[in-house]
């Protein structure tokens, strides 16, 4: 007799894996100046983050195709376990190059659990009861941010900063117990597999060699530097071949074919454009804090706690109505709101009182949570069960791509305003650029398909 899925223990379990790999960003920035204090190089900083956005970001799209092969079940539960591991040594590691590398194994796991949580909430959930579903836990980000910061700050405090990483075990234990003993899937059919093992490299070294280039542009190396244009020519030359390989490919890794639906080409050009805005404030608001108004740390840390309410309160509202005013009318007034909260942006002064900046965070999140919900359940509805894990991965890549790109301009823009004319107007010309970012959001939002064609395909679904 076939075991039934248990959804209620299943959906705990995906709750607990979101939120695990939610808190581990935020818990880690509150403790690394402890780390580093300890293991000292303090140039390798940014590289514990770095490494883990370049493995998570690269293995996301291939354990989407993964998952759509052999199932969600074992392939989430092999995430799982790499991310456990890498959290269990990274807790161990003795040097600032250990860390790094065991961030990078750590990375490698986190990959799978983001796009693999919602692909099968996707899978128990079907129409607005989906739509629901990822409202509720987009809003698992809202909470991770508040928690983070203090969870980080009392294992620092009273214990060490390696219980950071020491806590995923249990909890990802946890996680693994609740899939391995709750969810049941139906049994794949009993042929041989095709996995695009050409593809799968190709993809690799081309966006390994992107996000490098990306991230060390500018920090590391000169943007003209013959070391970051020959990454450049590599991702190019590499996407190129790749392209081609998926052309011919029997079990693609990303299958073209996803672009071709205007749904998901949309969505996901949506996701790429709008993380630009989200990174943005959220490095750049901070320093505007603190250089110029003088604040504390704690402060500005508290100025962007607003966004950590009104991000998982308008995920949880647009979730429940975009199935009664529209998935593209949500979408599209989430766009405006981000862009609302863009061009307030643009008014703010050394003078400027500070609830002004708590107003921007709050607006800007709330567009977040608006457009950010109904885009995951639109791209999930408008393909089958084969393909659901392939494309929540696409969309999910295109967002951390979106915001490596997002930090690699933004970054060049300020650095070079900064040199120039100083930081209050190296800081608004960011904020002149997050503005435009804004409006070209709002424009691709616009290119939804309409609400009823949308919804023809989720009855489908």
């Amino acid at each position: 007799m076939e075991k039934t899925t248990q959804r209620k223990m299943v959906t705990i379990a995906m709750l607990v894996s979101i939120l695990l790999v939610a808190l581990d960003t935020t818990i880690v920035t509150t403790a690394m100046p402890h780390i580093v204090k300890q293991l000292s190089g303090l140039n390798l900083l940014s590289w514990v983050f770095a490494i883990y956005l370049l493995t998570s970001s690269v293995t996301t799209p291939i354990y989407g195709k993964l998952a759509d092969l052999f199932g969600r079940k074992s392939v989430f539960i092999f995430g799982v376990m790499l991310f456990v591991i890498g959290s269990m040594v990274s807790g161990m590691a003795q040097t600032m190059h250990q860390l790094i590398i065991f961030r990078g194994f750590q990375g490698l796991g986190a990959g799978a659990v983001l796009p693999l949580t919602f692909t099968i909430i996707a899978d128990l959930y079907p129409g607005e009861e989906r739509a629901r579903m990822q409202g509720v836990f987009s809003s698992v980000w809202g909470v991770a941010g508040l928690l983070g910061p203090l969870v980080g700050g009392l294992f620092v405090d009273h214990i060490s900063w390696r219980w950071i990483f020491y806590i995923n075990v249990p909890v990802g234990i946890i996680a693994i117990f609740l899939v391995f003993t709750f969810l049941h899937e139906q049994a794949l059919e009993k042929t041989k597999k095709s996995i695009d093992y050409l593809g799968t490299a190709l993809f690799t070294v081309s966006m390994g060699s992107l996000l490098f280039a990306l991230i060390s542009g500018g920090q590391f190396y000169a943007w003209s530097s013959v070391e970051i244009i020959s990454l450049f020519i590599v991702a190019l030359a590499f996407l190129l071949a790749f392209l081609v390989v998926e052309t011919k490919a029997k079990e693609p890794m990303l299958p073209l074919s996803l672009f071709k639906l205007p749904v998901i080409a949309v969505s996901n050009a949506i996701g790429f454009v709008a993380s630009g805005v989200l990174i943005g404030v959220n490095v750049y608001l901070p320093i505007w804090i603190q250089s110029l108004l003088g604040h504390s740390a704690t402060s500005s840390g508290l100025t962007l706690m607003p966004m950590s309410f009104a991000w998982p309160l308008a995920s949880t509202l647009s979730g429940r109505f975009m199935y009664r005013i529209g998935s593209k009318t949500t979408a599209v007034f989430g766009a405006v709101m981000i862009m609302a909260g863009s061009t307030w942006l643009l008014l703010i002064n050394p003078g400027s009182p500070y609830w002004y900046l708590v107003g921007i965070m709050i607006v800007i999140g709330f567009g977040m949570g608006c457009s950010f919900t109904p885009l995951t359940v639109l791209v999930q509805s408008a393909v089958g069960w084969n393909l659901r894990g392939a494309a929540t991965a696409s969309n999910t890549f295109s967002r951390s791509l979106g915001q490596t790109v997002g930090v690699a301009a933004l970054g060049t823009v300020f650095n070079n305003t900064l040199n120039q004319n100083g930081m209050a107007q190296g800081l608004h010309m960011v904020f002149i650029l997050v503005f435009a970012i804004s409006i070209i959001t709002l424009l691709i939002s616009a290119l939804l398909p309409s609400h009823r064609s949308i919804m023809a395909n989720q009855k489908a679904d």
